[in-house]
């Protein structure tokens, strides 16, 4: 019998949800592409999977064939796909950061939100005084 060999994140998540394979039957390298923060991130997208993923979180990170075989056993045998869910927070350049952060005399974090809820002229307005050049002041506005 072969051994098995998965190279990607991808190829993990079908044979911990659909093959189901044992954790015996993968070979000795290939659990150095096993990466459980991934399987983690990855299966705690699934709304109905969030409590198994929170629980699987309790092992040590290096015990690759634990995690493995609980999500193993958790998980129902089906095919599925589990979505990245990407965060919808937008957050501006770091260069417009610094500007808006030395105009406001504020953090980094509160010029993102000064951006936010800023428009573009008024972000130009805001260059103009604190004497950018008009070259950057356009390369940093097609950032936004």
């Amino acid at each position: 019998m072969s051994l098995l060999n998965p190279k990607n994140i991808f190829e993990w998540l079908e044979h911990l949800t659909y093959k189901k394979s044992s954790y015996n039957s993968f070979e000795e390298k290939s659990w150095e592409n096993f990466n459980a923060y991934m399987v983690h991130r990855f299966v705690s997208m699934y709304e109905g999977y969030i409590d198994i993923a929170n629980i699987a979180q309790r092992f040590h990170p290096t015990d690759k064939r634990g995690i493995y075989n609980f999500y193993c056993e958790m998980l129902p045998k089906k095919k599925m796909f589990l979505r990245y869910i990407k965060s919808k927070i937008k957050t501006s350049p770091k260069e417009v950061k610094q500007y808006i952060s030395n105009y406001y005399k504020c953090s980094l974090a509160e010029a993102n939100e000064y951006i936010i809820l800023l428009n573009k002229s008024d972000i130009k307005i805001i260059f103009d005084k604190l004497g950018v050049e008009i070259k950057e002041q356009k390369q940093l506005l097609k950032k936004l």
